[in-house]
């Protein structure tokens, strides 16, 4: 999953936002995601949808973290569609568990979503489309 800035992913995120890797925050985020969504024209279910989303991708990546990590989250923004990235630094192999409550929750409401690991970053990855483009809205 490789796109360029503004909505592209792999080039520089549109926004990132850096919190201390603790739950305490995670209402930061989430509050965060429904704001940019919003100016998206997104659905106000579409929205709620995100902040679900964004929160389990929390719960699986703050476990990980490694001690005095930061919850970074990056967004990269386009018509219609909005693309997070939930990560901390964790140095050992993670085995995510797909089975979790959380990834089931994130994979029904997102439109895509997927697991990376790669330079001593573990990351969560969603994708949602707002329905409102689908519709035509």
């Amino acid at each position: 999953m490789s796109e360029t800035a503004s909505g592209q992913e792999g080039g520089r995120a549109d926004i990132e936002l850096r919190l201390p890797a603790d739950g305490a925050y995670v209402s930061v985020l989430r509050t965060t995601t429904a704001g940019l969504a919003a100016r998206l024209d997104f659905t106000i279910e579409d929205i709620e949808d995100l902040r679900i989303a964004v929160g389990e991708a929390s719960a699986m990546v703050l476990p990980e973290a490694d001690d005095g990590s930061d919850l970074v989250s990056t967004f990269y923004v386009a018509p219609g569609k909005l693309t997070i990235g939930v990560s901390v630094s964790a140095e050992s192999e993670i085995e995510p568990d797909f089975d979790s409550f959380a990834w089931q929750v994130l994979t029904t409401l997102a439109s895509s979503a997927e697991v990376v690991q790669a330079d001593g970053q573990f990351t969560v990855r969603l994708s949602m489309t707002s329905s409102a483009v689908g519709a035509g809205l």
